[in-house]
């Protein structure tokens, strides 16, 4: 087997925005402390009419990957075999793709037929996407049979990708830590200071976009069972997709509204910290998931974290040592561990839990899963 030394990384980058830009640019920056890695990205990642949204966040520069080259349009054919050229005279030994939705199908398996004798890895955030939808399964095999190796990141996803290829060689680690938000110079004090909690509050977390999968419904009814208690709070901060009107409704029916504060926004990077920061444990009540990102920030900001017991979230959360797990849609059982951590002083032990494991979490083990899974091609 050859050296492996030139790397080429393909998709989203900063001024991206979301949590797979943000993976791809820590991969590339972990990789490059050893290898010559080059970071290849989109110059158009969606068509307007298909992602509406603001798809860059130029906040945080901290997160710009040295000399990207912003090659790929997602929906022009000529484009992508112009793109695959370039980047086969780089002479990579290694292709790593991100890969998350059947979107990119068409084009990563024209590029692919053109890279020539360098072996592709795709990394894939999820193996089959949240919200499925006819051909998605056709599409996702006819691009992964033509990889030589899978990262994946959950025991979910190496069964839907063993689904589709059975011989396929892969290896599974958890998400690394997204370390990127974690200034450090921001206190617990400060943050609660900035969005108006105070000292005493028993504060939860929901972060992110709100979609259906996500389970918002379930936490906003199981805090209605434990609204007794004293100075607790809940923030949900992240922008809506869908009918936000069904959660205030909720809201108004479970009589929470003055213990709940909304931050219906994307939440720029510079921005993610102080919500953090000012939490005491966040929740994830999602209804399916492969993994998720928040759960690895929580842990970089030493925040203990509730999820349900749904794709790979079991697989990253130590029950009753770095958090809970608790079966999905069961409002009950959220509402009974949000009560045992803060009535039983669950913090100090959790974080001290968290630190413990921190390298099972760190880039460095996923470069070293990446030089394995290249010794097995």
């Amino acid at each position: 087997m050859e050296k492996l030394d030139d790397i080429v990384v393909i998709g989203p980058v900063y001024p991206y925005k979301g949590g797979i830009a943000h993976y791809t640019g820590l991969l590339c920056k972990n990789l490059s402390k050893k290898y010559h890695v080059q970071a290849v990205s989109y110059k158009l990642q969606y068509p307007k009419f298909l992602y509406k949204k603001e798809q860059k966040d130029f906040s945080n520069k901290n997160l710009e990957v040295k000399d990207t080259r912003f090659l790929i349009h997602s929906a022009n054919p000529f484009n992508w075999i112009r793109s695959a050229r370039t980047i086969k005279k780089m002479n990579p030994k290694l292709i790593i793709i991100q890969w998350w939705h059947p979107y990119f199908a068409p084009c990563y398996w024209v590029m692919r037929k053109f890279f020539g004798k360098a072996k592709v890895i795709y990394s894939c955030h999820n193996v089959f996407p949240h919200e499925r939808f006819p051909l998605d399964r056709l599409l996702t095999k006819m691009v992964l049979k033509g990889g030589d190796g899978f990262i994946v990141h959950s025991e979910k996803d190496a069964a839907d990708l063993r689904s589709i290829k059975k011989q396929a060689k892969y290896v599974k680690t958890v998400l690394p830590s997204f370390s990127l938000f974690n200034t450090g110079e921001m206190s617990r004090e400060k943050a609660r200071k900035l969005l108006g909690i105070k000292a005493e509050d028993k504060v939860l977390l929901f972060f992110g976009l709100v979609r259906p999968y996500k389970g918002l419904q379930y936490l906003l009814k199981a805090f209605g069972k434990i609204k007794d208690m004293a100075d607790l709070r809940l923030l949900i901060a992240g922008s809506f997709s869908g009918d936000k009107q069904e959660y205030l409704d909720i809201l108004s029916e479970e009589k929470i509204q003055d213990k709940v504060t909304i931050y219906d926004a994307y939440i720029p990077d510079t921005e993610v910290e102080k919500y953090f920061q000012a939490s005491d444990l966040v929740v994830l009540p999602y209804v399916s998931a492969t993994q998720s990102a928040v759960v690895q920030t929580a842990f970089d900001f030493e925040k203990p974290v509730i999820v349900t017991n749904v794709g790979g979230l079991p697989e990253v959360v130590m029950d009753g040592q770095t958090g809970y797990v608790v079966p999905a849609e069961n409002v009950q059982a959220i509402a009974d561990k949000i009560r045992e951590f803060f009535e039983e002083n669950k913090k100090d032990t959790f974080v001290e839990n968290i630190r413990r494991e921190s390298y099972k979490y760190s880039w460095d083990r996923m470069r070293e899963c990446i030089e394995k899974l290249y010794k097995m091609m």
